[in-house]
């Protein structure tokens, strides 16, 4: 047999073998049709049952309640994912925040005995955003387009209450465990004289008077790092030898170089202070976005360590650590 013959009975034989396989394929897509069509109200009526239970598992894994009550998820299916090890993961004390109160004066401010951790920053620079953030909720700290808007001391409790409680219901105030502390914003161009006086006088004294002030973090546009007043800030913060926590917001607006030398710079800044023996002072600094949550775990492991909850991180208050966490800083 020739090359001609040979090449001719390879062609019979690839278009029989690809003749087979055609039919056998449409063989078994009409079978999975008739199949199909047979057991679909079935199927569908199984959908339909399934969908309230899917969406309740996925509002229990979102709110961490798994973690009071176990006995939500037992009548989910074995696929799914055990929540209790979701929620231990993914769930942070700071979720327990809630409005404590507000003060414009330093005379009114809280007698509590407790941690205070307070949040700095430039007007605009991202500082309610980033407490929403932290907190897992969208309207804790008032966050908005136009600076200036905080225009008092608000205080956020750490503990009391349990994140699956209401917003409104009372808060127990012998089980706080921490306070979050909302400065107002600074440097905002549009207010009066003696507004700007009145908020430099709070802020100043706040900070460096404060014996219940654990530590500050200080929020700062990583486009624009270290202004005038932030090196004021941290000038009035230095003395006390406390820590600071710069979070360098906004970072997704920089490029991976940019980022990496606003990083570099913050931290070179921050550690030019040193104490009365010539050692570093406790500063630290990071990047932060809110927009991809960059960040997002860094900065909630360092806050839960400056309040001295990281004994606790992760898991929700009952009777036992009700008194965790209560050494007074």
């Amino acid at each position: 047999m020739g090359n001609r013959g040979k090449r001719k009975h390879c062609n019979e034989e690839r278009c029989h073998y690809w003749k087979k396989r055609t039919v056998h394929s449409n063989t078994l897509r009409l079978d999975f049709r008739i199949r199909w069509r047979r057991s679909w109200p079935a199927k569908l009526h199984q959908l339909i049952a399934w969908l309230p239970k899917a969406i309740s598992y996925v509002k229990v894994m979102l709110s961490g309640t798994a973690v009071h009550n176990p006995l939500l998820y037992n009548s989910f299916p074995a696929f799914l994912p055990p929540l209790t090890a979701f929620s231990a993961q993914s769930m942070s004390l700071l979720w327990q925040a809630r409005f404590f109160t507000t003060v414009n004066h330093l005379r009114d401010l809280p007698t509590l005995q407790v941690p205070e951790i307070a949040f700095a920053g430039r007007s605009n620079a991202g500082k309610s955003t980033a407490i929403n953030l932290l907190c897992n909720q969208k309207k804790l700290a008032f966050a908005s387009k136009t600076p200036g808007r905080t225009q008092h001391i608000n205080y956020f409790s750490i503990g009391g209450a349990h994140v699956a409680q209401h917003r409104k219901d009372e808060t127990k105030i012998d089980e706080i465990r921490a306070l979050l502390v909302d400065l107002p914003g600074y440097g905002y161009a549009e207010v009066s004289g003696s507004a700007k006086l009145h908020w430099q006088q709070l802020l100043g004294d706040y900070v460096r008077r404060r014996q219940q002030l654990a530590a500050l973090v200080l929020i700062v546009d990583s486009r624009r790092p270290f202004t005038e007043l932030d090196v004021q800030m941290v000038e009035w913060f230095a003395p006390t030898g406390k820590p600071i926590h710069c979070i360098l917001s906004k970072s997704d607006k920089l490029n991976r170089n940019d980022a990496t030398n606003a990083l570099r710079q913050a931290r070179t800044f921050l550690a030019s202070y040193v104490d009365e023996n010539n050692q570093q002072l406790p500063f630290t600094a990071q990047l932060f976005s809110a927009l991809n949550r960059s960040g997002l775990e860094e900065a909630n492991d360092r806050i839960l360590e400056l309040a001295g909850l990281t004994d606790a991180a992760g898991d929700m208050p009952d009777a036992t650590a009700a008194g965790a966490g209560e050494e007074e800083v």
